[in-house]
């Protein structure tokens, strides 16, 4: 029975290790999107847990791609904290609803106000409006956190080739790509509108109907009455037949 007990004990401390050395690369800044095709427009969510158990995080910086810019970033405010946006040159010019655009936002910084700053144990979300989206299968935004006792955490490892996760990975958005041109629609809809639309159309035809069914009306009843007067007179004794 000891032997059982030591075993779970071990196994129980095996397990709580192996969660601490998960935990931190759990915690890496992240970027989220319900949607993001190509093409298109996005709100995006970078969220930043804390991963200090001392210190609370006091900035958040995140570069945009300055190699496929965005023609229009729109911040959300976010309660006790300040938001810069900062532009760049572009090297080659964009164009967005017919304009040519020569500098896009390249870094946003939040900073905490007040009592603010993310705690230990707690995280934040910062949303940004972005768009049109390149027509790339990822965006990388490398990010820059820092803490209330000066330490400053590179979020700016890019995903690797074979698939295993960098020690402190840069925010990745997977981008989906563009929808293909609508299909034409249905047949059965064009036929259901042209049939409801002859058929209000076409009043003659109604009564027509109509008239046919009021004069079969009067033939029936004109047959009975003919049908009850020859019984009747079928039914009556013959003039100048002599009585017995």
């Amino acid at each position: 029975m000891s032997l059982l007990k030591r075993s779970a004990a071990i196994g129980a401390a095996v397990a709580a290790f192996s969660l601490t050395l998960a935990s931190p690369a759990a915690a890496h800044v992240s970027v989220n999107a319900n949607s993001a095709v190509q093409g298109g427009y996005a709100k995006v969510t970078f969220r930043v847990p804390n991963e200090s158990d001392t210190a609370s995080t006091t900035k958040v910086e995140v570069n945009l791609p300055t190699a496929t810019p965005f023609a229009s970033v729109s911040l959300k405010p976010v309660a006790g904290w300040t938001m810069v946006a900062e532009k760049a040159k572009l090297a080659q010019p964009i164009e967005a609803h017919g304009s040519p655009i020569t500098e896009a936002v390249s870094k946003i910084t939040w900073t905490a106000t007040g009592d603010a700053a993310i705690k230990p144990g707690q995280f934040q979300e910062f949303d940004v409006s972005i768009g049109p989206l390149p027509k790339v299968d990822k965006i990388v935004f490398k990010a820059l956190q820092t803490y209330s006792d000066k330490t400053i955490v590179r979020w700016i490892d890019e995903p690797t080739t074979d698939g295993t996760e960098p020690e402190k990975p840069a925010p990745v958005l997977k981008l989906a790509p563009a929808a293909a041109t609508d299909a034409p629609a249905a047949a059965t809809g064009p036929t259901v509108t042209s049939a409801a639309a002859d058929t209000k159309g076409d009043g003659n035809g109604t009564w027509a109907g109509v008239i046919g069914i009021a004069l079969g009306l009067a033939a029936l009843v004109l047959g009975l009455l003919a049908y009850r007067r020859s019984g009747a007179a079928s039914g009556a004794q013959p003039s100048g037949t002599p009585a017995e």
